[in-house]
């Protein structure tokens, strides 16, 4: 299975805290390895998904602080692509845009935005994919969620996440977990 890295910019630490948690913690749940919240630094981001990862297990790495360009940069310099997703890219359901990305077989380094971009994310320097999972305004959250389970054809719905302290029972009615301390 290809990795995911997913790059969260533009996230304004007076405003954007709880929509950039959920951005991280969908990412987690839906398959990608790992978070990056460029040119910014939250810690209670950071704590919230380092205690997550703590509690419900698995490997997820996360990072801040970092600018989006050196590592979009150095990703590709590694050999990996970048994937933007912005409402104005290939209609992931009338294109095969997906289809070209996991044919890559290359790592992604999947680009999130939280407010207006720079130009340059469309521009083939950053870019190598701009993807959308409908060409009308919507959610970043929402956006990555599609992505990610489109992208993995939905086995990352029933992924088990190694060294989980709690897990979640299944069941038709009410809520059961296990925890194991």
């Amino acid at each position: 299975m290809q990795k995911i890295v997913v790059l969260r910019w533009g996230h304004r630490v007076q405003r954007d805290v709880r929509l950039t948690t959920h951005v991280a913690l969908a990412a987690r749940a839906l398959g990608a390895s790992g978070f990056l919240l460029a040119d910014a630094r939250d810690e209670r981001i950071k704590a919230t998904v380092e205690k997550v990862v703590e509690s419900w297990g698995g490997e997820f790495s996360f990072e801040m602080g970092i600018s989006w360009k050196s590592f979009v940069r150095e990703w590709k310099a590694k050999g990996g692509i970048v994937v933007h997703l912005t409402a104005y890219g290939e209609n992931m359901q009338t294109s095969n845009v997906l289809d070209r990305i996991r044919n890559t077989g290359k790592e992604v380094l999947l680009l999130v935005g939280s407010q207006k971009v720079p130009k340059e994310f469309y521009s083939s320097d950053v870019s190598d994919f701009n993807v959308a999972v409908g060409n009308q305004p919507h959610s970043e959250c929402a956006a990555l969620a599609v992505f990610l389970d489109r992208f993995f054809e939905g086995k990352e719905l029933s992924k088990e996440f190694e060294n989980a302290k709690t897990k979640i029972i299944p069941q038709e009615r009410g809520k059961k977990t296990i925890v194991n301390r």
